[in-house]
């Protein structure tokens, strides 16, 4: 965690308001870092459904593996995330880590082990003690309080800058429900069906074959189109929790994502995912830019989709971005080694609105003193014509500076 926030950070937090059957508190286990919290507990009343993507790495974390596993289930009663630590590449310990973490949480909270799930960020290779979670759980179970979900943010962080919170109240049937997420990330980053550590609680009644469905979908236009770095965590989780609790307030009972009563909470839920998504983008380790690349005229939306992330993922474009350079040659080398179909005398490129390149040459209005003079900006909009048919995508980025190297460099230091 820095002390340090990105320029990039959103300027304002929202208010997260309390959701019913949710209750959340944070500690110091101790687990990696000093002073500073580093556990978050979240214990949900009976009957909260949940659903959840994981990353599709082949090296995946122990708490990845016990989650996958007890999804199964469908219900939830409580979450534990610990930050310092991924728990991941530690074999027969870290699978007992996660079983004793889910032992200890479900004694606190008073159900299942199957109940419980689990999260863990931070490094990878170390295992993880979970005896420091033993009279910790305890406590923050009898302290837990519906509310708080900044400090809950923070208790995650690992190279984060600033904790990441999104709410969304939206009307379902009669009643008003609430959307609220956090999520951590800002370096591994290269989600594939999951993201970083991202969470999402509501006081909807969705059931749990439902709420999956929609998290699957919502996840690819939003947490599945960001990239940091091109690399994919073995810890990545997203996990979505429906309370129900706004049924006795006249929300419908829904067991259908195609039910046409969750049309504006569809929406809804999806603006929560984007909004956190693009957070992460804004808080890459290092970021001075947030680059957005759409690519439009491709002959479909997934070969848009490889072509801007091959834009979005090579370090000479976000190098380019991070020294002011509207470096339109390095955009054309990513869109041409995709392996999709183009065609570069149809290509057109444009910074920031302006175009730099038409028809597979410089374009013959190009003004280098206008073009450097957008590029100082810390947004940054490439856009991609490809001219080949109607495909269309977009994915968020961000630079790559010398301050990315240095705290990778460090990390484990």
């Amino acid at each position: 965690m820095s002390s340090t926030v990105s320029p990039l950070a959103p300027k304002t937090v929202p208010d997260m308001p309390v959701i019913a059957g949710i209750r959340l508190a944070t500690a110091e286990a101790g687990i990696r870092y000093k002073n500073r919290t580093d556990v978050l507990l979240a214990v949900m009343d009976k009957g909260t459904a949940v659903a959840g993507v994981f990353t599709k790495s082949k090296c995946p974390s122990a708490p990845v593996e016990w989650c996958r596993a007890k999804l199964k289930g469908g219900k939830a009663r409580a979450l534990v995330v610990n930050s310092g630590n991924a728990n991941a590449f530690t074999g027969k310990t870290g699978r007992a880590s996660t079983a004793l973490t889910a032992k200890i949480a479900a004694k606190a909270v008073g159900c299942r082990e199957g109940e419980i799930f689990l999260a863990s960020t931070g490094v990878i290779g170390e295992p993880l003690d979970a005896t420091k979670f033993d009279g910790v759980l305890g406590r923050l179970a009898e302290t837990a309080e519906p509310g708080d979900y900044l400090a809950a943010a923070k208790a995650i962080m690992t190279t984060d800058t600033f904790p990441k919170v999104a709410t969304a109240t939206v009307k379902l049937g009669k009643a008003k429900v609430t959307i609220n997420g956090m999520a951590k990330g800002a370096g591994m980053i290269a989600p594939d069906m999951a993201t970083m550590l991202s969470f999402i609680f509501t006081d909807a009644p969705i059931a749990p074959a439902a709420l999956q469905a929609l998290l699957k979908a919502g996840v690819e236009d939003t947490f599945n189109a960001v990239t940091i770095d091109g690399d994919t965590s073995t810890s990545d989780t997203l996990l979505a929790f429906a309370t129900g609790a706004a049924a006795a307030h006249g929300a419908p009972r829904i067991s259908r994502a195609s039910d046409p009563r969750l049309k504006a909470f569809v929406k809804a839920f999806n603006q929560v995912l984007a909004n956190l998504a693009e957070q992460v983008a804004r808080d890459g380790e290092g970021a001075r830019k947030l680059v957005e690349i759409i690519v439009e005229g491709a002959k479909t939306k997934a070969s848009a989709r490889k072509i801007a992330m091959s834009i979005a993922n090579s370090p000479l474009v976000k190098t380019a971005i991070a020294g002011e350079d509207a470096n339109w040659g390095r955009v054309v080398m990513a869109v041409g080694k995709a392996g999709e179909p183009a065609d570069r005398d149809k290509l057109s490129i444009s910074f920031n609105g302006i175009r730099v390149a038409k028809s597979g040459a410089r374009d013959p209005s190009y003004d280098e003193a206008q073009v450097s003079e957008a590029m100082k900006a810390p947004e940054i909009a490439i856009l991609v014509s490809l001219g080949l048919g109607k495909g269309r995508d977009r994915v968020l980025t961000c630079d790559l500076t010398k301050e990315y190297v240095a705290i990778n460099g460090d990390y484990r230091s």
